[in-house]
């Protein structure tokens, strides 16, 4: 097998002889090798027409003619496309090169050298004494072990370029990015990208920048979309193969994609899998957000509970309109990427609380939460499954015992002298209580009303005299 066919195990290869130089201009124009026609109507290319099945012409530019000359004819329009797909990601990295080329004459600044371990020492050159801080302040045990995880962020656009970002700086181990589209001037209006990467692939662009950032932090890029099946293939093996030790799984996967079916597509690999994700969004009209944790088989996954538009099975390509788009703002984008970054970290480094859904609301300020529980009904099979795991492992879990702990009696005696005393006697607290009734057993009073009737201090008898009259005896007195 030639490396040709190893690459492309779907090509027809096919070898064509041309021994005299003067074929092409020959009289004779018009070749059959192997049901194929070959007709060469300029000096410098050959058609190729399928004599079998679909006529499909393709056109390629020869060579020396002294040479044999092999022929490849694409089986399928997916390789087509494959081939398209590599040329521009070459395109890509050549266009990178040539920024990072001029980026590097405009600024003639240096990249710092690689740190191999965090240090909490407090200098300017350190990039990490701030982030060490939080284990000084007791917030988190071991910051340091960051550097030991991978997370993979699907969709590198306005919250997930940020999510990635955000995760750079905090120093994560490894990044892996997925995504097919390319940085236009319309991004702009987020945060991140710059113009002079329009163009760009969003993962080769964000790498580029990243890098730049934390150059100890690895990274790995993925220019497709995840939805087709070959790449949908791939991306469930580099989920579960692709982590910071090559060969195990990442540690956490978010989704900050812009459509149902790239959601539905990572819930099915993350519910097949068992990993563990966190899925992020934005609304149409930019003014609310949500964040939530879908552990699969304890937790909701995405098709436990669907959105109309998934669970009515409608195509979203139908309801987008021409010279219409959603609205964005960084400003709701950068919020709703910062409150997954932090959930990240907690669940990671283990402090605080890990919110399992935390939503947005930029026009009342309101941050609702809520846990929902697995759909036993769930549309997909692999959540089902993950249900029925889960259940075995909590039957098997020994169950705690609890233990009733009495309350500790606080004594009045304390190293202070300070004593508590009533300003009541108890013969005045008596004199004010009234008669106990007779009450059912468990039942009692918290005080009583002493009865009006009860004698007690003197009294001035009745009189018939004026206030007048009375005024007046007081004076002669």
């Amino acid at each position: 097998m030639t490396p040709l066919q190893h690459r492309y195990p779907n090509i027809h290869l096919f070898t064509m002889f041309l021994c005299d130089k003067g074929h092409r201009g020959s009289q004779k124009k018009t070749a059959r090798i192997n049901n194929l026609f070959f007709s060469f109507p300029s000096l410098d290319e050959i058609q190729i027409q399928c004599m079998e099945h679909t006529c499909v012409t393709l056109s390629f530019s020869l060579c020396d003619v002294s040479e044999p000359l092999f022929v490849r004819v694409m089986a399928t329009v997916e390789e087509l496309k494959l081939r398209v797909r590599e040329l521009e990601n070459e395109l890509i990295k050549c266009k990178q090169r040539q920024c990072a080329a001029e980026d590097a004459d405009s600024r003639q600044a240096p990249h710092r050298q690689k740190i191999d371990k965090m240090s909490a020492e407090v200098v300017d050159s350190n990039p990490y004494s701030r982030l060490m801080a939080l284990k000084r302040m007791g917030i988190v045990d071991d910051y340091e072990k960051i550097r030991t995880y991978t997370v993979a962020v699907v969709g590198v656009g306005g919250v997930g370029s940020v999510t990635a970002e955000m995760l750079t700086r905090c120093g994560i181990g490894k990044l892996l990015l997925f995504d097919y589209d390319k940085v236009e001037l319309a991004n702009m209006n987020r945060l991140f990208f710059q113009p002079h990467q329009a163009g760009l692939s969003k993962v080769e662009a964000a790498e580029h920048t990243l890098r730049d950032i934390n150059p100890d932090v690895a990274f790995e890029t993925h220019n497709y979309n995840i939805t087709t099946m070959d790449n949908f293939t791939h991306f469930m093996d580099r989920i579960s193969h692709g982590g910071l030790e090559e060969g195990k799984p990442v540690d956490l996967v978010l989704s900050c994609v812009d459509n149902f079916e790239a959601r539905m597509a990572i819930n099915t690999a993350c519910n097949e899998l068992g990993q563990i994700w966190m899925e992020s969004g934005v609304s149409e009209n930019a003014v609310s957000g949500h964040i939530q944790l879908i552990n699969p088989g304890e937790t909701a996954c995405f098709a436990c509970a669907p959105p109309l538009v998934v669970a009515a099975n409608i195509d979203e390509k139908t309801l987008k309109r021409e010279g219409v788009c959603a609205a964005s703002l960084p400003t709701t984008m950068g919020v709703v990427a910062g409150i997954l970054v932090q959930n990240v970290l907690k669940y990671l480094l283990k402090f605080g609380t890990v919110s399992y859904y935390l939503g947005y609301n930029a026009m009342q300020d309101f941050f609702p939460t809520m846990a929902m529980k697995a759909n036993p009904q769930c549309s997909d099979y692999h959540c089902r499954r993950q249900q029925e795991e889960y259940k075995r492992k909590e039957a098997e879990r020994p169950k705690d015992e609890v233990v009733e702990v009495e309350e500790e009696v606080v004594h009045e005696d304390n190293e202070w002298g300070i004593e508590l005393v009533s300003e009541v006697t108890d013969a005045e607290l008596q004199a004010a209580s009234g008669l106990v009734p007779d009450l059912p057993e468990g039942i009692t009073v918290a005080y009583t009303i002493p009865d009006k009737d009860a004698e007690g201090g003197d009294t001035v008898e009745d009189t018939d005299q004026s206030l007048d009259e009375l005024m007046a005896q007081m004076r002669k007195m």
